[in-house]
């Protein structure tokens, strides 16, 4: 208390030291013109000066209640990709498992979450990344997210923390795992692989680890001893290491590696798709079961029905996909037969 008096006076005394200061000097400039050091010209002359009142107007904005005037905020900018104030309408959050990198997830999926916002004022939509599959899973593991798009074996196991499936990625054939090598890798059975390094994207990516992983064990290779298993982050990483010889060979899925031979052709032209697996369903959409039906009715059309307009489809070959169509919980049960063969002949799954 004691303090905040002292400065108070101190503001007190220099208001009245600028009204008494000398006559001669020239007006103030705007106090709140970012704070910047006045300077005058003297006629004649090209030198310079600071204004003594300037120089306590500095004093005064190092205080704590001016200084609050000119301080820029440090918020962390995040996307948003509402179209409209929604103050008063409920949140709801939607997650989507990472496919990509925060960054290009965003522009990816952020035009879909923007329909949803233009076409739902009912409520406020607001897309969140995650920087890896370990925060993901905790997310919605946690209930964090309202509306989620986990992958297969994400969406099985959401199903014990409070949700429901309503939804799913279209394209079937498309979930599979394919595995990628250089061309000059000399590489050109299973076998080959013995003894190398080979990356994925996470531990519990479906289509680009556990398949691949299951097809390596089905064709001769023990991957918990005649490899090694390099976990690397994203869909990306796992294209790039085998790119840079950093591993022999790469497990992804169709989606990122025709996004990446689309932007990157003279690259992916040194890569190969080796192996490809069988096909499970697809990615699954998600809802938190205490969520109203009403929201979640709409929330349903709106994707399934992106298919049918111009609009709709330009934001879905952005992905790639043809389309979502409607599932539920049996849609997955294909996927639980495979997890459970996985854990029982390949590896356990934390």
């Amino acid at each position: 208390m004691i303090e905040i008096l002292r400065r108070y006076s101190l503001i007190t005394l220099l208001v009245i030291f600028n009204f008494t200061v000398s006559a001669a000097a020239l007006p103030l400039e705007s106090v709140t013109d970012k704070a910047k050091t006045a300077l005058i010209s003297k006629e004649g002359s090209e030198q310079h000066q600071e204004t003594v009142i300037m120089k306590w107007w500095k004093l005064l904005l190092d205080l704590p209640l001016l200084a609050g005037w000119n301080k820029q905020s440090d918020d962390i900018y995040e996307p948003s990709f509402s179209t409209q104030s929604k103050s008063k309408a409920p949140k709801y959050i939607i997650g989507i498992h990472p496919l990509h990198n925060p960054k290009r997830l965003f522009e990816v999926y952020g035009p879909i979450v923007d329909f949803l916002n233009a076409n739902m004022p009912e409520a406020d939509f607001t897309l969140e990344a995650s920087r890896n599959y370990e925060e993901f899973d905790r997310k919605l593991y946690g209930g964090h997210f309202d509306f989620a798009m986990p992958n297969p074996y994400q969406t099985v196991n959401s199903l014990k923390h409070g949700y429901r499936v309503f939804g799913k990625m279209a394209d079937d054939d498309d979930f599979r795992g394919i595995i990628l090598v250089r061309r000059d890798s000399g590489i050109n059975t299973v076998a080959d692989l013995k003894g190398k390094a080979v990356s994925y994207p996470a531990p519990t990516a479906l289509a680009a680890t556990m398949m691949p992983q299951y097809y390596l064990h089905t064709h001769g290779i023990d991957i918990n001893r005649d490899i090694e298993n390099r976990y690397v982050g994203s869909q990306e990483s796992s294209i790039i290491n085998v790119l840079r010889g950093h591993v022999a060979a790469g497990a992804t899925w169709p989606v990122p590696w025709k996004t990446f031979s689309k932007e990157n052709p003279r690259l992916a032209d040194q890569l190969e798709v080796k192996w490809q697996t069988e096909p499970l369903q697809n990615n699954g959409w998600v809802v938190r079961k205490d969520l109203p039906t009403a929201v979640i009715d709409k929330f349903a059309a709106l994707l399934f029905g992106l298919a049918k307009h111009e609009q709709g489809r330009a934001m879905l070959a952005r992905i790639p996909v043809t389309r979502f169509d409607p599932a539920n919980d049996d849609s997955y049960e294909p996927v639980q037969a495979f997890i459970a063969t996985f854990i029982k002949t390949v590896r356990p799954l934390e």
